[in-house]
C-alpha cells in the first residue's frame, strides 16, 4: 500500500487524483498539501486530459490540520494555487470541511454521495484564510453567507439544490460516476474545453484572498522556474542569459 498522503493514477487520459491519508478524516497539513500540489501540477504537465480529485476512506476532508495546518494552503487549492489548464471534477462523500469546501468551489464539477455533509466553521474556530469568499459567486449569496457566518453543516442534496454539486450518487459510487464524466470530457476537444474554462475563470468575481493567493502563486512560479535559475547563474557567470520559457 502506497504512503503517500496523495496519490496520481493515470488512467486512459484521466488522472484520479486521490487524498489518503484516511486514519486523519483527509486533513490536510503540510505534507497533503505539498503533494496534492505536486499532483495537480503533474496533472497539467501529463498527457492526461481531465483530473478527478477524490479520496480514501468515508470523508472527502477534514479541512485543515487543527494538530498541525498547512503553511501555504492556498497553495494546494486548484485555480488559485495551481491554474489549471485542464477540467478537474471533485467526487466527494462524507465530512467536507473547511479547505475540503474551497477546493471544491474551485473545481469544475462535483459529484457527491448523498451522505456527504458540507461545513465551514472557520467562524466559530476564530481564523480564516477567507479563501471561501468566492463562494458567493457561484451559489445563491444567502446560502453561501449562512455556510460560512453560521458554520453549520449543509446536506448534499441542499447543495445539489442550490448548485454546488452537479449530481447525487449512492455512498461509494462518486468515483465511478466521476469517472464516467471524466472519460467525456477526455472525449472532447481539449481547445474548446480550455478556451471555455479560460473565459468563465474570467467572468467569475474574485474576492481579495483569492487573487492575493494568485498573485503569489504566480510569482513563486517565477521563482522557482528554469528562466530565474538560468538569469542567476548568468550574471554570476557574467554571460549572456539562455532563457527557455520554463
Amino acid at each position: 500500500m502506497s504512503t503517500s498522503t496523495v496519490t496520481y493514477e493515470s488512467r486512459d487520459g484521466v488522472a484520479i487524483i486521490t487524498l489518503n491519508r484516511p486514519e486523519k478524516r483527509n486533513a490536510i497539513n503540510n505534507e497533503v498539501a505539498t503533494q496534492l500540489r505536486a499532483a495537480l501540477e503533474r496533472l497539467n504537465d501529463s498527457d492526461d486530459r481531465v483530473g478527478v480529485l477524490t479520496h480514501a476512506g468515508a470523508h472527502f476532508t477534514g479541512g485543515a490540520d487543527i494538530k498541525g495546518p498547512p503553511e501555504d494552503f492556498p497553495g494546494c487549492v486548484p485555480n488559485i494555487g495551481v491554474m489549471m489548464q485542464k477540467p478537474l471534477i471533485a467526487a466527494v462523500g462524507g465530512w467536507v470541511v473547511g479547505g475540503g469546501v474551497v477546493i471544491v468551489q474551485m473545481c469544475d464539477l462535483c459529484i457527491a454521495a448523498d451522505d456527504a455533509k458540507f461545513m465551514f466553521p472557520e467562524a466559530k474556530v476564530g481564523f480564516t484564510g477567507a479563501a471561501i469568499a468566492g463562494l458567493a459567486a457561484r451559489i445563491p449569496h444567502k446560502v453561501a453567507m449562512e455556510l460560512m457566518l453560521v458554520g453549520n453543516e449543509i446536506s448534499a442534496e441542499r447543495m445539489y439544490q442550490v448548485g454546488l454539486v452537479n449530481q447525487l450518487v449512492k455512498p461509494g459510487a462518486q468515483l465511478d460516476a466521476a469517472l464516467l464524466w471524466a472519460r467525456q470530457l477526455a472525449d472532447n476537444a481539449p481547445l474548446v474545453l480550455s478556451v471555455l474554462r479560460d473565459y468563465v475563470g474570467r467572468i467569475i468575481p474574485k474576492g481579495p484572498s483569492e487573487l492575493a493567493a494568485q498573485g503569489r502563486a504566480t510569482i513563486q512560479r517565477i521563482r522557482q522556474s528554469a528562466d530565474a535559475k538560468e538569469g542567476i547563474a548568468s550574471f554570476k557567470e557574467k554571460r549572456k542569459a539562455k532563457f527557455i520559457g520554463k
